[in-house]
């Protein structure tokens, strides 16, 4: 495959590593420096772009490459405002797209186990829930998306739950969740569920960014020919 990497930070070089050792080709790499070479031209020999910049350049990189009908993994967070908008423009062009919060494949089985255990323990109301993610003082946004997504499945399950809020919870209904930036930090997410009895935990933490890179670079290969969106419980049949 020919594949282009938007954003070529710490996250695209261990993309374009792992690229490299599974045989790809990348004649496109875009970072600050040359973003003016992102162009239809460009990406007509590229079979798939990965995505990895920020909340305030992910969204324009993306409608770009689906205009020009090429599909796109994107692993930016902070933007998803204009999610169904891309899912309607990839949809429109006959191509790909491919949003997630997290593409480590560790981090998409601790998706399920997080959608199992709320489900269990809805009925349970003497448990308290909380979210706590802490990452590197590097990561812009907070809450993490990772931390978004895990509080929606926490949410679509407790019905004692209506919205998650990025600080400790003042009402009975709010789901809170605690954000921590601090160096040296492995990207961890924890869900507790705590009673008067005892309490129930858990955690899920990265060593490195190795199985986020791997994970985008799974998906670039599932998305290949394929049109719609997808998610990586499609590209890990979860």
């Amino acid at each position: 495959m020919k594949l282009a990497l938007v954003g070529y930070g710490k996250m695209g070089k261990a993309i374009h590593e792992i690229l490299k050792d599974r045989g790809h080709e990348v004649p496109l790499i875009i970072d600050l420096n040359n973003t003016q070479d992102l162009t239809a031209d460009n990406l007509r020999q590229i079979d798939v772009v990965i995505e990895f910049t920020s909340p305030h350049t992910a969204y324009n990189n993306v409608k770009f490459c689906l205009e020009q009908g090429t599909p796109v993994v994107c692993g930016s967070t902070g933007w998803l405002e204009h999610l169904d908008e891309m899912k309607q423009l990839a949809q429109q062009r006959h191509t790909g797209l491919i949003v997630a919060s997290n593409f480590s494949v560790g981090v998409n089985i601790f998706f399920e186990i997080n959608k199992r255990l709320a489900e269990l323990m809805n009925q349970h109301k003497e448990y308290e829930i909380t979210l706590k993610e802490i990452h590197h003082t590097q990561k812009k946004d907070a809450p993490s998306g990772t931390a978004i997504s895990l509080a929606e499945q926490i949410l679509e399950q407790i019905g004692r739950k209506n919205k998650w809020v990025n600080e400790k919870a003042l009402q009975p209904y709010e789901l809170s969740i605690i954000s921590e930036r601090i160096d040296p930090a492995p990207g961890t997410h924890t869900v507790t569920y705590s009673s008067a009895i005892d309490d129930i935990e858990i955690t899920h933490t990265a060593h490195n960014r190795t199985g986020f890179a791997l994970g985008a670079v799974l998906a670039a290969e599932f998305l290949k020919g394929k049109q719609g969106f997808f998610g990586m419980k499609e590209v890990l049949n979860l």
